[in-house]
């Protein structure tokens, strides 16, 4: 009789400890490239508002990448080391963070890649938004307004980081739009990078509206931050913006209300969209196929992205262009 007590309790123990071991929260590591972008507080704002994170299934771990790709490799080998089990990476270098993927496949834990892209396909999944096309569109909204096809215009491009996927990708993305006016019909009098930032664009477009006076007509920024600092500049030298036709990627708070004022075009990714549906992914590749996704963005964009089991290789979040009409409820949307 007391065998079977014995027994019992064992019994009871083991089931008890398998359902605690179950219940534990999955654990994400999230590794952004840098979190001074409004763009990637945002992605961190959404992420921490998924519902798998607010109801405890799921525990995220944020690491700021500093915009350096060896920072974020070790920050990587924390994760693995700290037994992870799943890792989200908004990488710095299309190349240099390809590493992330390799140690954490060694170590059986799953890599879902976000917002910017990694040149392998060994990672699990990645959830992006398509930055050839928010190139491209960025760039025909400067060219659209300047009728290129019509008059020879000139333009200057602010680059992101060189080297990232998204410098690499909108810039194709530029160039196609670009060589659409026709031969001849489009001069690019400066392109070089302000790494994304706000800061580097302003002095960066200061000394170009210097060297070029009275020339450049449009500004192709390819983040929003550097397209906002080259409309400080244009204000900085006592020109009228409106002047000038200027577009950015993103959909950042201060482009919105820039675009409100007539200032310039943004092409909206989004923040929520592309590290929210990361989240689902990353749970989907550690739970197994029971995991059904928990945040709104598929019934958002049910017509573009689809689920299909949570074990895609390429996610593809839609963009956005922000207009006058849609500014508001963009802005509300974020309150």
């Amino acid at each position: 009789m007391k065998m079977t007590k014995i027994a019992l309790l064992a019994s009871s123990m083991m089931i008890g400890g398998m359902a605690a071991a179950q219940a534990a929260p999955v654990k994400i590591a999230v590794l952004m490239y840098g979190n001074k972008a409004e763009f990637v507080q945002l992605m961190e704002r959404y992420g921490k508002e998924h519902p798998a994170v607010k109801n405890g299934e799921a525990v995220l771990t944020f690491y700021d990448g500093r915009y350096d790709a060896s920072v974020q490799n070790d920050q990587a080998a924390t994760a693995i080391q700290t037994r992870a089990d799943a890792i989200i990476v908004n990488p710095m270098d299309f190349e240099a963070n390809i590493d992330i993927v390799t140690n954490a496949n060694a170590a059986n834990i799953p890599v879902v890649v976000t917002n910017a892209r990694l040149n392998t396909t060994d990672m699990a999944s990645e959830v992006v938004s398509n930055d050839e096309l928010g190139g491209y569109m960025e760039a025909k909204a400067v060219l659209d307004k300047l009728d290129c096809k019509n008059n020879k215009v000139n333009v200057v491009i602010l680059e992101g980081p060189k080297g990232g996927s998204g410098e690499i990708q909108r810039g194709k993305g530029n160039d196609k739009a670009i060589a659409e006016c026709g031969p001849g019909q489009v001069t690019v009098l400066e392109r070089k990078t302000a790494n994304w930032s706000r800061a580097e664009a302003q002095p960066l477009m200061e000394n170009w509206l210097q060297k070029h006076r009275g020339k450049i007509n449009g500004v192709i920024g390819q983040n929003d931050e550097m397209a906002l600092g080259a409309i400080e500049a244009i204000k900085g030298a006592g020109l009228n913006v409106t002047d000038f036709s200027i577009a950015g990627v993103d959909g950042v708070t201060d482009a919105i209300h820039a675009v409100q004022a007539g200032e310039m075009v943004s092409i909206m990714q989004d923040a929520k969209g592309q590290i929210q549906g990361s989240i689902d992914v990353a749970m989907r590749a550690v739970k197994g196929d029971g995991y059904e996704p928990q945040s709104t963005i598929w019934k958002q964009y049910e017509k573009d992205l689809k689920w299909n089991g949570g074990t895609e290789k390429h996610y593809f979040i839609p963009w956005t262009v922000v207009t006058v009409d849609n500014a508001q409820q963009l802005l509300d949307a974020r309150k």
